[in-house]
C-alpha cells in the first residue's frame, strides 16, 4: 500500500492500474480477450433453444453462456471505462475524445455478435427456465441476472434490428460527446475574470453577492451562445429515443428507464406526487424564510444557495475533508471506514480542478475485478466534503459487492444511490454535531438546500424532461420553447419566494443528465428520501441496524428494491413512504425557523 499523500491539495488519480496510455498493448490484449470469450458464446447460438425440453443441458448452457458473456463484459468495460475516465479530466483534448469514441464503436462491434444470447434467453418460456434452474443448481446464481434480462422481454425486437441499434450506437453517443465537449469548454465572463462550468457554478454560492450576480449573468451569457447547439444535441437525442421506444412498444418515455432501474412505475408517480405535493412545505416554505432573513421580499436565482450572512464561509482543505469522511465512516461502522480510506492511501481519487475537465462527479465502479475511481471538483467548500463523501459512498458500496462478479455486482440507480446519499448524511451528522449555535443555523441552512436540490429539484427536473418530451413528439423544440418549459417547471417548484431573472431560461444547457441518461434524476430523489427512511432505522437500533444495511449493499443488484428494503420494514411501494421521508425533510426546515 502506497503512502497517503501529503499535500493539502486536491489529488489526481493515475489510471495506470488500467492501462498507462492510448498505446499500451494491455488494451489490444484485453480487447482480444473480450473478443474471444464473445466470439465463444457466438458458437452457442441456437443451442439454447434446441435444449428447451432437456433442463439440465439447459442449466449447463446457461450457466457457459453466461460465465462466457461475464469474461467479455470485463474487456470491454475495463477498456471503455479508461478511454471514458481519462477523457472526462481531457475534454479540451480532441485526441482523447478521438480514442473515447473509437473504442466505444469498436466495444459496439464485438459486444454485437452476441446479442442473440438475450434474444434466444427471451425465447423460453418461464417454465422451461425454472426447470433448468431446478436441474442444474450451478446456474440458480444467474437468477437475479437472468430476471433483468428478462424484464426486456415484451420490447425486443428481432435480432436483425437489434444488431442494427447496437452498430449505429456509436454514433448516437457523437451527440453526447458533443454535448459534454461544449459544456467543457465553456468559458464564462466573470467581471474581469474567465471561469470554467465548475468555477462558475461554485460562485453563485459566493459570500458577496455582487459576486453571485456576475457569475449569473456570466454563465447565462455562456449559455445562451451555446443554446442552440445543446437544444439540437437535446433534440436529435429525443427523436432517436421516440424511433426506439415506438419500436420497443414502450408506452412511456420513462419506462425504459423504469425497466432499467427495476422499478414499478407506479412507485415513481407515487414518488413524484408526494414531493409536489410537499413543494408549499418545503422549497416555498423554506425559500421564503431564507428571503426574509436577507432582508428582501424575494431571492432572486442567484441567491438561492447563498450563504445566510456575508461572512465568508467555512472552508475545508484536502486533509481535514479526508478526516471528516473517515471519521463519519467509522462512526457506522469500521469497515466503511476501512474501505474508503484506501481510496485516499491510493491514486484513485481525481478532484482537482483545471481546464478541460468536465463538471459534476462519479464513482465509477469499471468491473468488479478491478477496484472504482472517484471523480469530482474539490474546491474546499461544505458541499464539496459532501460530494465527497457522496462519491466514496459509492465506491465503498461497489466495494462491498464486488464479490459477485461484474453482472450481479451491477446495481440499478435507485438503489445504488442509498450507499452515497447515506455518507453525505453520516458527514451531516457529524458536522452538525460539533457545530456552535451560529454554525448549526448555517449547517441546517445548507442541509435544507442539499435536500431541495436533491428531492425538489431533482423532481423538477423529471418533470421538465417529461414535458419536454412530450412536447418533441410534436416537433422539434427551439432552445427558446425549451427555456419556456424549464422556467415553467422550475416556478412551480421553487415557489414565490424566488425570482427566476432574465437569463435563467438558459440554465437548463448545462443539466448533462438530461442527454446522458434521460430520466436518470428521478434516482436522486428516490434514494435521497429512501435513505432518510433507513437513517431514521439506524437511529431506533443501530447496532442492529449495520449488519442488515451491509447486507443490501453487498446484495449489489441481485435483489429488487422491494426485497432489498423489506428486512428494514419499509415499503418503497407506498405513497406514504415518500410522504414521510419529505416530512423528515420539513422537519428541519421546522428546526430552522425555530433557530431564525
Amino acid at each position: 500500500m502506497n503512502a497517503p499523500f501529503k499535500t493539502d491539495a486536491p489529488p489526481e488519480w493515475t489510471l495506470a492500474d488500467l492501462y498507462a496510455g492510448r498505446d499500451d498493448p494491455r488494451i489490444e490484449t484485453d480487447l482480444a480477450a473480450a473478443k474471444a470469450a464473445n466470439d465463444e458464446l457466438a458458437s452457442l447460438e441456437g443451442l439454447f433453444l434446441q435444449a428447451r425440453t432437456e433442463p439440465e443441458r439447459l442449466g449447463r448452457l446457461i450457466d457457459r453462456g453466461v460465465r462466457l458473456y461475464e469474461q467479455a463484459t470485463n474487456g470491454l468495460w475495463s477498456v471503455g471505462a479508461y478511454a471514458g475516465m481519462a477523457a472526462s479530466v481531457a475534454r479540451d483534448d480532441p485526441a482523447w475524445s478521438k480514442f473515447e469514441a473509437d473504442q466505444r464503436a469498436r466495444s459496439a462491434a464485438i459486444a454485437a455478435d452476441s446479442l442473440f444470447f438475450a434474444l434466444e434467453l427471451n425465447r423460453l418460456e418461464d417454465a422451461e427456465i425454472a426447470a433448468a434452474l431446478d436441474a442444474y443448481p450451478p446456474v440458480v446464481r444467474w437468477t437475479p441476472w437472468l430476471r433483468r434480462v428478462r424484464l426486456s422481454r415484451p420490447h425486443e425486437l428481432s435480432p436483425d434490428l437489434e444488431h442494427f441499434i447496437v452498430d449505429r450506437s456509436p454514433a448516437a453517443a457523437n451527440w453526447v460527446r458533443l454535448y459534454d465537449e461544449t459544456l467543457a469548454k465553456l468559458q464564462a465572463k466573470v467581471g474581469d475574470e474567465t471561469l470554467t462550468l465548475p468555477e462558475t457554478l461554485n460562485r453563485l454560492s459566493d459570500a458577496d453577492v455582487t459576486r453571485r450576480k456576475a457569475a449569473a449573468d456570466g454563465l447565462a451569457a455562456a449559455l445562451a451562445e451555446r443554446a442552440s447547439t445543446q437544444a439540437l444535441a437535446l433534440n436529435t437525442l429525443a427523436f432517436e429515443k421516440q424511433v426506439e421506444d415506438r419500436w420497443r412498444r414502450f408506452s412511456d418515455p420513462a419506462q425504459s428507464r423504469h425497466l432499467a432501474n427495476e422499478v414499478d412505475a407506479d412507485a415513481v408517480n407515487a414518488l413524484e406526487a408526494a414531493v409536489v405535493e410537499a413543494y408549499p412545505r418545503l422549497s416555498h416554505r423554506y425559500y421564503a424564510l431564507k428571503a426574509r432573513i436577507m432582508g428582501v421580499d424575494a431571492l432572486d436565482y442567484w441567491d438561492r444557495n447563498a450563504p445566510l450572512d456575508a461572512a465568508t464561509p467555512r472552508t475545508y482543505g484536502w486533509d481535514e475533508a479526508q478526516a471528516v469522511v473517515l471519521d463519519s465512516f467509522e462512526t457506522l461502522a469500521p469497515r466503511f471506514a476501512d474501505a474508503a480510506r484506501t481510496f485516499f492511501t491510493q491514486p484513485w481519487i481525481d478532484a482537482r480542478p483545471r481546464a478541460g475537465k468536465q463538471s459534476g462527479a462519479y464513482a465509477h465502479p469499471v468491473t468488479a475485478d478491478r477496484h472504482p475511481y472517484v471523480f469530482m471538483n474539490f474546491m474546499g467548500e461544505r458541499r464539496d466534503v459532501l460530494t465527497l463523501a457522496h462519491e466514496l459512498g459509492h465506491a465503498v458500496h461497489q466495494t462491498l459487492c464486488a464479490p459477485l462478479g461484474t453482472l450481479l455486482a451491477d446495481t440499478p440507480l435507485t438503489l445504488a444511490e442509498t450507499a452515497s446519499i447515506f455518507g453525505e448524511g453520516l458527514v451531516f451528522d457529524r458536522l452538525l454535531a460539533e457545530a456552535t449555535p451560529d454554525d448549526r443555523r448555517k449547517l441546517l441552512a445548507g442541509k435544507i438546500e442539499d435536500g431541495l436540490n436533491t428531492v425538489v429539484r431533482q423532481i423538477a427536473f423529471h418533470r421538465f424532461e417529461r414535458r419536454f418530451h412530450e412536447a418533441r413528439l410534436e416537433g422539434e423544440l427551439s432552445p427558446e420553447q425549451i427555456g419556456g418549459l424549464w422556467l415553467e417547471v422550475m416556478g412551480e417548484s421553487l415557489g414565490p419566494a424566488v425570482k427566476l431573472n432574465p437569463g435563467y431560461e438558459h440554465y437548463w444547457a448545462y443539466v448533462s443528465h438530461f442527454c446522458h441518461a434521460p430520466f436518470y434524476v428521478y434516482a436522486y430523489a428516490f434514494g435521497d428520501l429512501l435513505v432518510r427512511g433507513l437513517m431514521e432505522k439506524r437511529r431506533e437500533d443501530p447496532e442492529a441496524f449495520v449488519p442488515l444495511y451491509e447486507a443490501l449493499l453487498a446484495a449489489g443488484g441481485t435483489k429488487t428494491y422491494v426485497e432489498a428494503l423489506k428486512p428494514f420494514g419499509l415499503n418503497p411501494r407506498e405513497k406514504a413512504f415518500w410522504a414521510a421521508g419529505c416530512s423528515q425533510l420539513e422537519r428541519l426546515v421546522d428546526e430552522f425557523e425555530a433557530l431564525v
